[in-house]
């Protein structure tokens, strides 16, 4: 996997996070956050949920922030969930979050998408109710697909958002000038907002870097990108280190 240079997208922390354990695999890369998270207000309409969530037969968890944020919110409000609910996650990392805290939690093994976690089978059980109920916890927006899909299966469906996700504030030109003068030869981003930002980051400079490969997480991010102009799009199938290694191993860097 030597000679890939990564340009990393994510969360500051979870940069850092993945910059370390590329390099154990010596995969070179650098780090420009295109996603910052905001806690949001605690509200109202936040404390009901928490305090209904025996209307549920399953909550699921769609990121770290979430998991993180969620988790803080029942501990403030002394919220014991009930014994019978049923925890998912998108990906094995936000499961680890949701297990460290005791909660009984499931995902996928393979893929850390909304599509993975609709084919797993503790997911498919803990729906079979006389009138299934699911809590998702969140962001602000994203997802509507696995909540598109829920209520196609007469499931109904409740948000507890918790974070929005904004674009730090970089000089014009910040993304070009890094790829050139660190001479990165690949882009990763971890959801659909990642990509919109980095487009947005990108601008008129997009044209000159869309033949560069983009390694996304799912194959919806995939079609977003190329539909972006993207020549040479990765679905990893997965937003972990993980899943990027594999995708790292199955494709060669580009020849200098």
């Amino acid at each position: 996997m030597t000679g890939w240079r990564l340009l990393l997208t994510r969360p500051a922390e979870e940069c850092a996070a993945l910059a370390a354990t590329l390099a154990e695999h010596q995969v070179a890369s650098s780090s420009l956050p295109l996603l910052a998270i905001q806690p949001l207000e605690e509200s109202p309409e936040q404390r009901g949920l928490v305090l209904a969530l025996d209307r549920y037969c399953a909550v699921v968890v769609v990121s770290k922030p979430a998991a993180r944020l969620g988790l803080d919110l029942l501990d403030r409000h002394g919220r014991q969930p009930p014994a019978s609910l049923r925890w998912f996650a998108v990906g094995a990392a936000t499961g680890a979050l949701l297990e460290g805290h005791g909660l009984p939690a499931s995902w996928p093994e393979a893929g850390d998408d909304s599509e993975a976690l609709l084919g797993l089978p503790a997911f498919t059980e803990a729906l079979a109710t006389a009138e299934p109920r699911v809590l998702i916890m969140r962001g602000e927006g994203g997802r509507e697909f696995l909540a598109d899909r829920l209520r196609d299966q007469g499931v109904a469906v409740d948000y507890l958002e918790l974070y929005r996700r904004c674009l730090p504030e970089y000089p014009s030109g910040t993304l070009a000038r890094r790829i050139e003068v660190e001479q990165l030869n690949g882009l990763v981003v971890s959801s659909g907002q990642g990509l919109a930002n980095l487009l947005l980051l990108a601008g008129d400079d997009w044209a000159g870097m869309a033949h560069l490969p983009l390694f996304v997480p799912s194959p919806r991010v995939a079609e977003q990108a190329m539909a972006a102009g993207a020549k040479n799009v990765v679905d990893c199938r997965g937003a972990s280190a993980t899943a990027l290694l594999a995708a790292l191993r199955q494709h060669p860097a580009p020849a200098p």
